[in-house]
């Protein structure tokens, strides 16, 4: 696979646009969030459209960058910080996405609204976070 900058830039944008959505509710109580089932769904639609964005995002570096493919979503984020994409901090942060995106699209039935909110409180951290150190990475491997 061709690494294509582009590919990694428009997805980094629409990871922003999730984040700015996901950030609209940042306010919301988890009593709030356990109680209201509009803010569940915008939630839930947000963490797996960015969980998925951000996958994609490091699965385009690893194989065109560096000519890796990898098996399962867990092992993305492992990569990335083996090759200094991310920084050990933000692999430690990230470390489960790969699983909870397949709960949320899979395990839809019966989503735990708890797990959820746990998740929605971290990628309210940890996704700006990625888009910052890819920005970053992009920038190095230009020079």
């Amino acid at each position: 696979m061709v690494f294509r900058e582009r590919n990694v830039t428009e997805r980094l944008a629409k990871l922003g646009e999730i984040v700015a959505r996901l950030q609209v509710r940042s306010e919301m109580s988890r009593g709030e969030y356990r109680v209201d089932t509009d803010a569940q769904w915008i939630v839930e639609r947000g963490l797996e459209v960015g969980s998925s964005t951000l996958l994609d995002i490091g699965n385009h570096i690893l194989a065109g960058a560096f000519q890796i493919s990898v098996d399962e979503y867990e092992q993305i984020v492992e990569r990335l910080r083996e090759k200094d994409v991310i920084s050990p901090a933000l692999h430690a942060a990230l470390r489960g996405l790969g699983g909870f995106r397949n709960i949320l699209v899979h395990g839809y039935l019966k989503l735990d609204p708890e797990l959820v909110y746990e998740h929605y409180r971290k990628a309210l951290r940890s996704f700006p976070r990625f888009i910052a150190e890819i920005e970053r990475w992009l920038v190095q491997r230009a020079r």
